[in-house]
């Protein structure tokens, strides 16, 4: 999004479209393409994963030279016009035969129609699918949210042992503007380093005045959850070895009520020395 990146791609004669967070549907054919390659390279190098960029170029190949139902053919073929073989063919502007260079280039031309053709069909059916379970909504400036975020993906956020299994709405957050047509700003606290902006499927309409969930957690120094000693809920004694020790229930803060944990009292007085329960 910089300016360098702008300027570089309008000179290359490309057209930047920017992609939304959360919302895989924009940019379906590259994400496609990187789970392809991700399961060939998962299957080759599964015993010597640090040797992955040794397969580049036999992934690339075999990647060329597979059937994709997307435009019935195989891309060498689509490119080339006929199918995968161990030489490259003769390309367009290296013959000094008029005539052939002609030939080559309505090929060329027949194939990019064909594979326009195919590949529009194949957006309109994804997006008529993806259109089915999308629910219309618009929300206004100074409105309260939900906010759905997936703590198991964002180091910056993980603050409970299964993530996949933690509630993913946080407390209500109020509208600041509206970017696009399809994402909105929120007012996060100071404390967060998520980003802003959000996705209108990432955000639930806040109704009444029910409690839903628990806000951010703060995130400390060094990247990770702020965790502190909140207060003891309850204390035993345990033998260890040949002496007895105090073990304390603590409740920590930035995690829910049920991820309390017994501690050595003494230990945690050493690691938070301003802590006195």
């Amino acid at each position: 999004m910089s300016s360098f990146w702008h300027e570089l791609f309008k000179n290359l004669g490309v057209s930047i479209n920017a992609s939304t967070a959360y919302h895989p549907e924009i940019d379906g054919q590259t994400e496609r393409v990187n789970k392809c390659l991700e399961t060939y390279l998962r299957c080759i190098v599964g015993e010597k994963p640090k040797e992955w960029g040794k397969w580049i170029h036999l992934a690339e190949w075999w990647y060329n030279s597979s059937f994709h139902s997307t435009i019935q053919t195989t891309p060498y073929q689509a490119l080339y016009g006929q199918e995968p073989v161990i030489h490259l063919p003769c390309l367009a502007g290296e013959s000094k035969v008029a005539s052939a260079d002609r030939s080559l280039q309505q090929r060329e031309a027949r194939a990019i129609k064909m594979l326009e053709f195919h590949l529009k069909r194949a957006q309109d059916r994804m997006k008529s699918h993806a259109d089915k379970r999308r629910i219309e909504c618009e929300l206004t400036m100074g409105e309260w949210v939900y906010l759905k975020l997936q703590p198991y993906r964002q180091h910056s956020l993980r603050n409970r042992g299964c993530q996949k299994l933690a509630p993913k709405w946080y407390d209500p957050y109020q509208i600041k503007a509206r970017v696009g047509k399809v994402a909105y700003e929120s007012l996060l606290h100071e404390g967060s380093r998520v980003h802003p902006m959000f996705h209108v499927s990432q955000l639930k309409k806040h109704i009444g005045s029910a409690e839903f969930q628990y806000e951010l957690p703060v995130i400390g120094p060094d990247g990770g959850i702020s965790k502190e000693p909140w207060r003891v809920i309850d204390r035993r004694i345990e033998r260890r070895g040949q002496r007895a020790v105090i073990e304390v229930l603590v409740k920590w803060t930035n995690s829910f009520p049920e991820d309390a944990t017994w501690e050595v009292l003494n230990q945690l007085k050493m690691q938070f020395p301003k802590y006195n329960p």
